[in-house]
């Protein structure tokens, strides 16, 4: 199958910029945009991402549905897109890009290929590609091969293997080091704020572990306004954990300390009015002040 036209679910902050560089690349992009948001129509105009109105319309001009969701709406839309793609008789090509369980996706695989598609597991490392060689999208699945003809339209595709949730897989694990240090180190200078011991504890970590501080100066300012996905995600992770026979608490906890965030003020920004040059200090007090005094009210 040669690909020309990518369906895209959503355009949000990832979403829109894949569109832009595949459409920069000489590939067209199209979304379904009826009831959806105002920012999401800016961030879909922006990219240049051509608003075919309906589901409907989005499955019949489209050679390739990439879905890139919040992990809660990925299995909902799955089933959505497979009644469309029944009723149609299309041949297309599903690709999930969610951050999702590989017992998830492999649920969502079985639901997709019911309806006459195929389909490709598929995750995303790295930021939006606005920077060449910084992101990477691993496939994995008997058709994944399909999925590398966007090597050729600006993205990084590597394919791992025939499975589907071999991707996911890897996601989940990479995920799992990366956004769940960014909830340890969060919950710790807050905790080190409320005990009076920031600049002293920063003092330390800058002293002794200037890796790590520099990680969480960059990774920490960066995933407020993410903090709501995240929730998600990090519960995705604690099922993967779980399924394999690993303790899924680690990841839930990690959960928590994003739920603590995304009620904030901090939490609540989009991230086009997320101010990147914060310092790290005033975030650390901004949450401290706004978050609930204690998640084991809710969870205890």
């Amino acid at each position: 199958m040669q690909i020309q036209t990518v369906g895209i679910l959503s355009p949000g902050d990832m979403g829109q910029v894949i569109a832009s560089v595949l459409n920069q690349n000489g590939l067209t992009t199209i979304a379904a945009l009826d009831d959806r948001s105002e920012r999401t129509r800016q961030l879909a105009a922006a990219a240049n991402i051509q608003d075919v109105g309906s589901l409907t319309q989005l499955v019949i001009e489209s050679d390739v549905v990439l879905s890139v969701l919040v992990p809660a709406a990925a299995a909902e839309v799955a089933n959505l897109v497979a009644e469309v793609i029944s009723n149609v008789g299309k041949q297309i090509l599903y690709v999930d890009g969610n951050a999702i369980a590989p017992q998830k996706v492999k649920r969502i695989a079985q639901l997709i290929e019911s309806s006459g598609a195929t389909f490709v597991d598929a995750s995303i490392i790295g930021p939006p590609p606005r920077v060449p060689g910084r992101t990477r999208i691993y496939a994995s699945g008997k058709q994944a091969d399909e999925l590398q003809q966007l090597q050729n339209y600006g993205l990084d595709i590597r394919v791992i293997g025939d499975e589907v949730g071999q991707a996911s897989g890897l996601k989940m694990s990479y995920a799992a080091l990366t956004k769940g240090l960014t909830a340890i180190g969060a919950e710790l200078l807050i905790a080190a704020h409320r005990l009076g011991l920031d600049e002293q504890l920063w003092e330390e970590v800058s002293s002794s572990q200037p890796e790590l501080a520099a990680i969480l100066t960059r990774s920490i300012p960066s995933m407020t306004p993410k903090a709501h996905r995240w929730v998600g995600e990090m519960e995705e992770i604690a099922e993967t954990f779980k399924e394999i026979g690993l303790t899924e608490w680690i990841f839930y906890g990690a959960a928590d300390v994003y739920r603590l965030v995304k009620d904030t003020s901090l939490g609540k920004e989009t991230p086009e009015e997320c101010e990147r040059d914060r310092p790290l200090r005033d975030i650390i007090t901004t949450l401290s002040d706004e978050a609930a005094p204690s998640l084991l009210d809710e969870n205890g």
